[in-house]
């Protein structure tokens, strides 16, 4: 299963020269300076940069080496080293909440975030996610800080490791009907109520609890500082923006599967030209003023 990973391995200060190439001296002797001048540097960077991790003793032995390009991969390997330090700290802080609310005795907490309030166009998608304690997601963040292809890779790794997920949606009729902050909360609702696991907590985005008879933590940014509702902004996201691009085939001159539905030029230009569709929300302003522009001589 996805999620748990074991120890990464790391290079320790002396390794035996088999360990690094075809053998250049006895198996049995320490990858002392002598031997590690026998390496050519193509050598040492394709063995060295399979660990994670390489000693501090090890590492100075190679900025020691008379060999420039044996000093920049040791340079190289240091930063290497610097940013997945900071990554595993930046991960390991991202659920500080979980742990705290865990150790309050709350086993099955659900992440809760939504994504498409903005848009003129296309439903309100929310979703709801339950972590396993220790999980691990390597880059998880906040979903518009990542790529489309990162969201992706987390997508399928989130779908496989969750204890449970529910996306649930506001469409665009239930929008103009209610006003779009009642149908995020909908969506919320939907999400939440349809987990096949009941949460024992719900760590929600935003400023606005959901309508659930369960207890609940409303964070701020909370999509950017906490694992689980990070979780859940990415299944959102992903879910929301394959919906547009399958609207954007529907209606290939509007260009959803590019802008997703939000205020673009490119879009504002399509409503003036050709109106409106029955996935834009015109109870929206921005909507409303495009499509009762008259083009000019229409008089």
């Amino acid at each position: 299963m996805f999620g748990r990973v074991g120890r990464v391995p790391s290079i320790p200060a002396e390794v035996n020269a088999t360990d690094m190439t075809e053998p250049v001296c006895d198996p049995s002797t320490p990858l002392r300076p002598s031997v590690l001048r026998r390496l050519s540097i193509a050598q040492l960077s394709a063995r060295l940069t399979r660990f994670a991790a390489v000693d501090p003793r090890f590492m100075r032995v190679l900025a020691r080496d008379p060999r420039r390009g044996v000093r920049h991969l040791a340079a190289r390997l240091r930063a290497i080293q610097t940013r997945a330090a900071r990554e595993s700290a930046r991960l390991d802080g991202l659920f500080t909440v979980e742990r705290e609310q865990r150790a309050q005795g709350f086993a099955a907490i659900a992440g809760v975030d939504e994504v498409g309030v903005a848009p003129l166009a296309g439903p309100v998608v929310a979703a709801a996610v339950i972590l396993p304690a220790g999980v691990s997601l390597p880059h998880l963040d906040d979903s518009k800080r990542l790529t489309a292809a990162q969201r992706d890779v987390l997508y399928e790794q989130i779908t496989a490791c969750a204890v449970a997920c529910q996306i649930g949606m506001a469409t665009v009729e239930e929008i103009d009907r209610l006003n779009i902050l009642q149908a995020m909360r909908l969506a919320h609702r939907r999400a939440i109520l349809g987990l096949p696991v009941r949460p024992q907590l719900v760590l929600i985005d935003g400023r606005y609890a959901a309508d659930v008879p369960v207890p609940q933590l409303v964070i701020v940014d909370g999509d950017a500082t906490c694992g689980s509702v990070a979780a859940a902004s990415v299944m959102a996201k992903v879910t929301r923006d394959r919906m547009m691009t399958d609207l954007g085939r529907q209606f290939p001159q509007y260009g959803f599967g590019r802008h997703k539905g939000y205020g673009t030029r490119e879009h504002l230009e399509a409503i003036r030209r050709y109106g409106v569709t029955p996935v834009h929300r015109r109870s929206f302003s921005t909507v409303r003023a495009h499509q009762e522009v008259l083009p000019l001589g229409a008089c």
